[in-house]
């Protein structure tokens, strides 16, 4: 048996870098605000309707412990016949949220159910608590960099050549410069939920629009920057994600059950894919899984029109770029910007991918499929393809 699945919605919290705009915030309380947001805009869904909750934390220790999937249901006011659980694939926590509750609505042991995820890195720095198996590199399973993510970049840097720090650096310009805009025509707030921040010193305030962008940037700029993971190297605080805290949520249906109760539907899934690579360069990830996905799904590239591409690294984007044939400046890839301005909160990334393709579909009814797609520390990659519900053949 096997159900069509719809994004019915999706929501965030605005993006705070890390330790600063969320300081005095729990990392549980960010994603219980991102979970009232979207079900307070949905009010066709009751509660008690809610088959399953799946929350990612790529730290799951702390405020990000005791199954948040659990806590966060039970913290956001759900009943308590609701479940929950957690999920781990680091960077695409929320994307693995997002396909494991759709596979169990697909074969019919949901209706309906929400997945999301929650990164708080001021809390919890990357790799706290980690402990890699000493085998990893006394038996070469995989090199030393692989346990370094900006080591990974400058990896890819080193296989592909022809992206040079440049290139990079102009993606990274771009990203801002789109971002910017976006903002300028109020299109990313409509979906950001807006939270509740502490200070010391100033008291109590609300977080209304991301705090990571840079919209000033420039290429002279950029370049002055310092590479901290390789003297002389290409990979810079400015084209590269930054450390962030945030979280995103989102509400999953069978096409049948959303249209039984008028909800609106946002994208159909079609089809998903997860690959591996060499951890030293996961930063490639995304080729693999995504050529996985289009395969299964009986596509090729020439059948997106648009791509939401995780912005780790402007090399990993630039490298998923070339080996597809697409242009560095292609309007069909991250249209509002990416996460070199807005930020990567690990594990909640996948849903903001989402988030932006569906309002992309919005804009653009000629456009069939587009793509959700991002990589994985220690060497993967995963993509969603979407199909527009709004599609009209020869629309412009």
């Amino acid at each position: 048996m096997s159900r069509s699945v719809v994004l019915v919605d999706a929501v965030r919290t605005p993006f705070g870098k890390a330790g600063s705009l969320y300081a005095g915030t729990r990392a549980d309380d960010l994603i219980v605000r991102a979970m009232r947001g979207l079900l307070e805009r949905n009010p066709k869904i009751a509660p008690t309707d809610i088959d399953d909750v799946a929350i990612a934390a790529a730290t799951q220790s702390g405020d990000q412990g005791m199954n948040i999937g659990r806590s966060a249901t039970l913290l956001a006011g759900l009943p308590n016949s609701v479940p929950g659980y957690s999920i781990d694939r680091w960077c695409a926590g929320a994307l693995t949220a997002m396909t494991t509750i759709a596979g169990s609505i697909a074969m019919g042991a949901y209706d309906v159910g929400i997945a999301g995820g929650v990164e708080h890195m001021g809390n919890h720095p990357m790799g706290e608590g980690m402990d890699p198996n000493p085998r990893y590199l006394a038996e070469k399973i995989v090199e030393q960099d692989a346990l370094a993510m900006g080591n990974t970049a400058e990896r890819l840097h080193d296989r592909f050549p022809a992206i040079t720090k440049e290139r990079a650096d102009r993606y990274a310009l771009g990203s801002q410069e789109k971002t910017a805009k976006a903002y300028a025509a109020g299109k990313i707030q409509k979906d950001l939920i807006p939270t509740a921040t502490r200070n010391p010193e100033l008291g109590w305030s609300i977080a209304t629009v991301d705090e990571p962008p840079r919209p000033g940037t420039t290429m002279e700029a950029l370049a002055a920057l310092k590479t901290p993971f390789r003297p002389a190297g290409r990979v810079t605080a400015g084209n590269a994600a930054g450390l962030n805290d945030g979280a995103t949520v989102s509400l999953l249906a069978s096409e049948d059950f959303a249209k039984e109760k008028g909800l609106s539907i946002k994208a159909r899934l079609v089809t998903f894919a997860f690959a591996g690579v060499e951890p030293e360069v996961m930063g490639y990830g995304p080729v693999p899984a995504t050529e996985k996905a289009l395969k299964k799904a009986g596509l090729t590239i020439a059948d997106i029109g648009l791509f939401e591409i995780n912005e780790a690294f402007a090399v990993q984007v630039l490298a998923f770029l070339d080996h597809f044939g697409i242009a560095d400046d292609d309007p069909r890839v991250n249209p509002v910007g990416g996460a070199i301005a807005v930020g990567h909160p690990l594990a909640s990334s996948g849903v903001r991918l989402a988030l932006n393709l569906a309002r992309g579909f919005e804009e653009h009814p000629e456009v069939r499929y587009g793509i959700t797609t991002m990589c994985i520390g220690l060497g993967m990659g995963g993509t969603i393809i979407w199909e527009n519900p709004h599609f009209t053949k020869g629309a412009k």
